[in-house]
């Protein structure tokens, strides 16, 4: 199972929590907009994915758990 990280740039408002909390996977454009540099997480990065996609104050940030069988 993989976990994706992604964000909904038309709710996004750019208060840039989500990079402050995950600074590993997220980074602010100039903008203060977040650029998702690679969007599977980690399992060792999961528990700080989920608290910065339960902090987004426009529930802008989503992770998507993909448990497709790959073989």
């Amino acid at each position: 199972m993989s976990t994706r990280l992604r964000v909904n740039p038309i709710a996004c408002e750019g208060h840039g929590l989500c990079a402050e909390l995950l600074p590993e996977l997220i980074r602010l454009d100039d903008w203060g907009y977040p650029i998702i540099e690679e969007a599977e997480v980690p399992d060792e990065l999961l528990d700080l994915a989920y608290r910065a996609v339960d902090t987004c104050p426009t529930l802008a940030l989503v992770l998507d758990e993909d448990n497709l069988d790959r073989g």
